[in-house]
């Protein structure tokens, strides 16, 4: 039979509620406050990022201002941002390739 495929679906842009339990129990385990803190600041960001899109299409709306630097750090003109979510699954292949 062929080897599984790894698919990592968002839905709505959220991660699964439900994660399986082979990939947490053998390193960390994550408590019911931990994924109610997350699950806040995932929501509270949400609500930042449509009022600051609001804010940027040009709608009266009162809410975050986006910060940008009047005169940018030169030490910075290559900085690229890492990209978490790929960091995260390369991390999560390595470990099922190890454990192999």
């Amino acid at each position: 039979s062929p080897a599984q495929k790894l698919v990592f679906n968002r839905v709505n842009g959220k991660r699964p509620q439900v994660l399986p339990p082979q990939v947490w129990a053998s390193e960390e385990s994550y408590t019911l406050a931990h994924e109610e803190n997350v699950r806040f600041v995932y929501e509270a960001w949400q609500q930042v990022e449509q009022q600051l899109d609001g804010s940027q299409r040009g709608e009266n709306v009162r809410g975050p201002v986006q910060y940008v630097e009047k005169t940018p750090n030169p030490g910075l003109k290559n900085f690229v941002p890492i990209d978490l979510e790929e960091w995260w699954a390369q991390q999560f292949l390595a470990k099922i390739e190890n454990c192999s």
